[in-house]
Formats: structure tokens, C-alpha cells, sequence
């Protein structure tokens, strides 16, 4: 039986015994059925609320997410080239990825005010660091000799060398730390979007508690789950094997 056949029957069984729990239980409107999320899930389609939140909270995850590769892989560069800073500002980076990006947010609110910025804020900073410290690993492991024939070919020991020998073999390092940096952001992405103001999936389950609409609030949790499971299959998953498979390290991984 193959994966797909296995995980099909499992989601089903899991929906039977769902639907099974609500009608013996009776858990009614605090934990809705399969039938009223489906419901709920239709009715957001057809008035567009859910579309117009997804779309909005992948809007703002992008943004982020490309913001945190960017400064979090300059970051981990800046850590692995430079002892000083790698023991100063890198372990105050060690420091920060402890701190749950959303604990932030109140300072976020302050100085940009209960809005999309403060949002893109603490979603970039949940990502950040953990793309910073998966360059900077991955940058240090690289054998030098790698660096000493790269520089006598002639690339220099600045930008050419970081975007023609380091980034390439590190990569094996950067592409975990992108899917766990893309986790990182989905968490802080929603944990701002409930308090922060604007359209978003957050939001939406903001206002289904409010509401005490439970089926639109599993609805979006599902959705959430749906988007985050995904992108990571189809898109960092299979990057992540062909990268892997391209450096001869497929067979180790499993």
C-alpha cells in the first residue's frame, strides 16, 4: 500500500470517528462537526471572506519571509566570516531565538502602530533568526580548501566568493534553515494577525471567537494547516531533495 493510499484511509477513519464524537458526546457548538466546518468552509468561499484573508496573510508571509531570508542570510554570513561578531552579535542572536516572536508585538504596536507594519515586523523576526543561524552553520562547515581554490581561481575573497562558492555549498544547511524559518513565520504570521488589525487568516479567527463561531474557527485552522503542509510538500520538501540528491547526501538523510 502506498504513502498516499495509507495517509487517504487514516483522514478518513479520522473524519468518521470525528463525526462519531460529536453525535455520542454531544460536544455541539463548542466543537463543531465535520459537516458544519465544511459548511462554514463553503460559506467563507462563497462570500469571499476566506479567500480575501488567505490572500492577505500570504501577502504579508512573502513579504516577510523574503525579508527574514535576506537579513538573516547576510547575518549568517557576517557570523561565519567575522570572529568578533559571530561572539558578540551571534550570541546575542543565540539569545533572541529563545524569545517567542510574538512577545514583541506590544513593542511593534509602539513604534508602528497597531497595523500591517507591525504584522511584517514580528512575522520577519520570527523568521530571522533561525535563517541567520542555519547560514551561519552552514557557511562555517565548508571545508576551506573549498575557499583557498575558489580564491586562487580569482573570485577575491568578498561578494563573489559568498554568492559563487558559499551560498552553493551551503546550501544543504540553508534549506533546512528556509523550512524551518517558513514554520517560524506561519506562527508569527497568525499570532500577529489575531491582535493586529487588517483582513487575514489571524483576524478571521479573531472574529470567529468573538463571534463564538467555532466551525469558522476550525475552518481557518485547517486552512492554516492545509497552506502550511503544502508549501512545505510541494515546494521545500522537493528543493530540499533535489539539493541533496545534487550533493550526494540523499542516502545519509534516510
Amino acid at each position: 500500500m502506498s504513502t498516499a493510499s495509507r495517509r487517504t484511509i487514516f483522514l478518513v477513519l479520522l473524519l468518521i470517528a470525528w463525526e462519531a464524537g460529536f453525535r455520542l458526546f454531544g460536544w455541539g457548538w463548542k466543537f463543531p462537526s465535520p459537516t458544519q466546518t465544511l459548511q462554514a468552509f463553503y460559506d467563507g468561499l462563497v462570500h469571499g471572506e476566506l479567500l480575501q484573508a488567505t490572500f492577505a496573510s500570504m501577502a504579508r508571509l512573502v513579504v516577510s519571509f523574503a525579508l527574514s531570508l535576506l537579513i538573516g542570510t547576510t547575518l549568517g554570513f557576517l557570523f561565519a566570516r567575522y570572529r568578533m561578531l559571530d561572539d558578540t552579535l551571534g550570541f546575542l542572536v543565540v539569545s533572541l531565538q529563545t524569545i517567542p516572536s510574538i512577545a514583541w508585538l506590544p513593542f511593534a504596536i509602539i513604534w508602528f502602530g497597531l497595523n500591517e507594519s507591525s504584522v511584517i515586523f514580528i512575522t520577519t523576526l520570527g523568521a530571522t533568526w533561525t535563517m541567520a543561524l542555519a547560514s551561519r552553520t552552514g557557511i562555517k562547515n565548508i571545508p576551506p580548501i573549498y575557499l583557498r581554490a575558489a580564491q586562487t581561481m580569482g573570485t577575491g575573497n568578498g561578494f563573489n566568493l559568498f554568492v559563487q562558492v558559499m551560498i552553493p555549498a551551503a546550501f544543504p544547511h540553508l534549506i533546512n534553515g528556509v523550512r524551518t524559518a517558513w514554520a517560524f513565520a506561519w506562527r508569527a504570521l497568525v499570532a500577529g494577525e489575531l491582535i493586529a488589525k487588517g483582513a487575514g487568516l489571524g483576524q478571521l479567527l479573531q472574529d470567529g471567537r468573538n463571534l463564538g463561531d467555532t466551525s469558522l474557527m476550525l475552518c481557518i485552522v485547517i486552512i492554516i494547516a492545509v497552506l502550511g503542509t503544502v508549501s512545505d510538500h510541494f515546494c521545500f520538501k522537493k528543493l530540499e531533495d533535489k539539493v541533496l540528491e545534487r550533493y550526494g547526501l540523499a542516502g545519509s538523510k534516510s
